[in-house]
């Protein structure tokens, strides 16, 4: 039997104190880490509960309000609460209709029962869903570093295509890790150029989620950048008065993972132009996945369906399939074509903006047209 000691932390400053000490591990809403702990993927030996700190309020940054008492969100950023559930973040009436992508992201992932007890930065530090990496009895170097990767030549159809590093005429090393993050709020804060603000015990500092999370590089253990003893405090949305929207492929319309998914935010100057644009993909990479080059193409320019066309042609540039995931390549250009036209007005959205039947392609529900359609587009 494993030994585990557990500590429910009385503040921040206790929370990092414990969990400074070696092989400590916190948790929170617990939707990620006790499935990991019962299926031994990993194995701390000191739990530290950080689910009753007071981080449960979503906020503006400047904590101030108008006349009325509302606050806009518009000028001021938003502050998102470590601990704020899944739910209270979908359902804020400022993430709505400011940031509506992070609320679609989040709408269409898990379920109503899950989303209710996982926390906002919980959702960041999930590890991935590879099968080989949960299962102890498979070779993975992100669980034991030097043992292998069995996805290389195993099952793969839900692994990543960018940012892995993996050289075929090398084989599998070392430190080889193909697998994909599975958080589908991530994508949405990379795309808002988001932060996550952090107390540890060298002080305070902030993060940008795209950081946050990285790739293996050698190193296919470290799934963060946090340093030890770090913990998230608050999620940091900076000011947006653009459209955002989250876009996710996946095998049925609720409760599964994405194949691949995107979230996308325009901002338009007086005449109409894009004046700035950020587009991610998710599930096809160790971290959301960044794509400058489509970003590019469209700043400065009208809204048009030729240009959105040619800037998805770019959204697979760089990509590395492996024998089950090609698919990613077709979808990913695609799903780019398709997000930019809907977050720009040119192509309706299939349900109400800020819920899941804006954001889901796939399955039976929420989609205007079937997956395979999807793929044709690109094709």
């Amino acid at each position: 039997m494993h030994p585990l000691s557990y500590h429910r932390a009385t503040s921040v400053s206790d929370a990092v104190t414990e969990s400074s000490q070696p092989g400590a591990a916190l948790i929170a809403g617990g939707t990620s880490v006790v499935d990991l702990l019962k299926e031994g993927s990993i194995g701390p030996s000191h739990l530290v509960d950080i689910s009753r700190l007071a981080l449960d309020e979503i906020r503006p940054a400047d904590s101030g309000a108008d006349d009325s008492g509302a606050h806009s969100g518009l000028d001021t950023g938003v502050l998102v609460g470590a601990l704020v559930s899944n739910t209270a973040l979908a359902e804020h009436p400022l993430i709505v209709e400011r940031y509506t992508a992070v609320s679609e992201a989040v709408h269409s992932g898990a379920t109503q029962q899950i989303r209710g007890m996982a926390s906002s930065a919980g959702n960041l530090l999930q590890r991935t869903r590879c099968p080989y990496f949960r299962d102890p009895d498979q070779a993975c170097n992100k669980r034991e570093p030097g043992s292998g990767c069995a996805a290389v030549h195993g099952f793969n159809r839900m692994h990543a295509i960018f940012g892995h590093g993996y050289d075929p005429s090398e084989g599998v090393g070392p430190t080889t890790c193909i697998a994909a993050h599975p958080s589908d709020l991530a994508v949405a804060l990379v795309a808002f150029d988001a932060l996550v603000h952090v107390e540890g015990p060298e002080g305070a500092r902030s993060i940008p989620v795209h950081e946050l999370l990285r790739l293996p590089e050698g190193h296919p253990e470290a799934d963060f950048t946090l340093r030890p003893g770090e913990v998230i405090t608050e999620l940091a949305l900076p000011p947006f008065a653009g459209r955002s929207h989250y876009l996710k492929v996946r095998d049925r319309a609720s409760f599964a993972y994405a194949l691949v998914s995107c979230a996308a935010t325009l901002e338009f100057d007086d005449d109409g132009r894009i004046s700035r644009a950020r587009v991610a993909l998710g599930s096809v990479a160790a971290r959301p996945w960044r794509l400058p080059a489509v970003e590019q193409i469209l700043v400065g320019e009208l809204p048009s369906a030729e240009l959105f066309a040619a800037a998805a042609a770019r959204a697979s540039d760089g990509s590395v399939a492996f024998s089950m995931n090609s698919y990613k390549r077709p979808f990913s250009r695609s799903i780019v074509r398709r997000i930019l036209s809907q977050t720009a007005g040119l192509e309706p959205l299939p349900g109400p903006p800020g819920t899941a039947l804006s954001a889901s392609v796939g399955g039976l529900a929420g989609t205007t047209r079937p997956r395979d359609e999807l793929v044709g587009e690109a094709s």
